[in-house]
């Protein structure tokens, strides 16, 4: 490998999936800080799997001190919550910049943000039941729902979005019939755990599927028409139109709900987040899906 490639390799613009889809938090502080603890980890040879693995620990550690009603035992979760973020932006970029890119590493890396929030809402709830009694978990589990679809779409709107920049080798945009059939034809022995994945993987993108059937629509007749070679004035229009949107997806994503859910901590009244949730994110959500809809009608019609 000559050094101008290897240059290229390891830059910080390199270990990004695109500047389109990053979010101004992210660019400014988190992958710049992921960038450094990415080569810190190429150097002394751990995987990106193992970084996402330290994540998950920290994450959950983070959730644990958010149960005490001591505001700074909810700093050092909140530093811990920053730091598993920290890892999180780092396990992609290390896996960018040495290929280190493979379906355990997906499924890790999707599953880790749900530990997170597991032990973040069941120690909100376990710290609020003596006040509110049950009745917090049901919150917490309405709540949790809504969050996993607004993650969802999110992230699927993200990897639409990287598809038609940078195709299918510079995105992870899949759909749930091909995931379903390699499901299908691949044994249970030997393939016990990549089984496991691709079930829930083809359920996750199936339920990512039947929240746009619009866009099912548009990208069904964009590829019986002209099939894995799309028109690029028809790839930019779809960018430009989708380019607007990717600051909800960021928005939906981690750094805004992490920042009502430290505000929530910092004033004690830690439900707020949920409500959060519940009211602001899932304004954001419809209004996305409406206008990443209208988006693939009006493209759909054009084709």
């Amino acid at each position: 490998m000559n050094a101008d490639n290897r240059k290229k390799i390891i830059s910080l613009e390199g270990s990004l999936k695109s500047t389109d889809t990053e979010e101004y938090i992210d660019l400014l502080f988190y992958r710049p800080i992921g960038y450094r603890w990415a080569l810190l980890f190429n150097k002394i040879r751990v995987s990106p799997n193992q970084v996402t693995i330290f994540s998950i620990f920290l994450g959950v550690a983070a959730g644990v001190m958010f149960y005490f009603n001591d505001i700074w035992y909810n700093i050092i979760g909140m530093c811990l919550l920053v730091w598993a973020n920290m890892y999180d932006s780092a396990d992609g970029q290390l896996a960018r910049m040495t290929g280190q890119k493979s379906e355990v590493g997906r499924m890790l890396d999707g599953i880790s943000g749900d530990f997170w929030f597991i032990s973040i809402y069941a120690a909100i709830c376990l710290r609020l039941m003596p006040e509110y009694s049950w009745y917090i978990w049901l919150l917490a589990a309405i709540t949790g729902f809504f969050h996993s679809k607004q993650a969802a779409m999110a992230d699927y709107y993200r990897n639409i979005h990287l598809f038609f920049l940078k195709g299918k080798a510079g995105s992870e945009f899949d759909n749930s019939k091909q995931q379903r059939a390699l499901f299908r034809s691949m044994p249970w022995k030997g393939n016990r755990v990549r089984k496991t994945f691709l079930w829930f993987y083809g359920s996750y993108t199936a339920s990512q599927e039947k929240s746009s059937p619009c866009f099912q629509q548009f990208f069904s007749a964009l590829r019986n028409k002209y099939g894995e070679t799309m028109p690029e004035t028809l790839s930019q229009e779809f960018r430009a139109g989708s380019l607007p949107l990717m600051k909800y997806t960021n928005i939906l994503s981690f750094n805004t709900r992490v920042i009502a859910l430290f505000v929530s901590l910092f004033i004690g009244m830690p439900w707020l987040y949920f409500v959060f949730e519940l009211t602001v994110l899932n304004v954001l959500l419809v209004y996305m899906v409406v206008r990443h809809e209208s988006l693939s009608s009006r493209l759909y019609k054009k084709l």
